[in-house]
């Protein structure tokens, strides 16, 4: 009785793992998605912006945003050590690009106005 109830606990937690690790790669899939989503709408009305200067850098704020999403993705869900060393970098990088091209456009929607 006791091999039965050892057997049927292990199984009991097997089931749980294995299922916290399916949840964990749903979340970890539905927040990629999400992030790509939220990055491909604005990257595409970029695009469709006449002025190349404009287009590009809110293309880029867009891309740039999407990039740092999907490494703080990386950070949470991720295993590998060099990958979440590149994913820190990558956040580090384009923080500061976002901030330039952000301060680049109002300087010069406003001249353009």
């Amino acid at each position: 009785m006791k091999k039965i109830i050892l057997a049927c606990t292990a199984s009991l937690g097997l089931l749980f793992a294995l299922n916290a690790a399916a949840q964990e790669k749903n979340n970890m899939n539905r927040e990629y998605m999400e992030a790509m989503n939220k990055m491909h709408q604005p990257m595409m009305d970029a695009a469709m912006i006449k002025d190349a200067d404009v287009s590009f850098v809110k293309g880029m704020i867009a891309h740039h945003q999407g990039a740092i999403d999907m490494a703080k993705i990386e950070l949470k869900y991720g295993k590998d050590p060099a990958l979440k060393a590149l994913a820190r970098n990558i956040i580090k990088a384009q923080q500061p690009e976002i901030k330039f091209m952000q301060q680049w456009l109002k300087k010069n929607i406003q001249i353009n106005n």
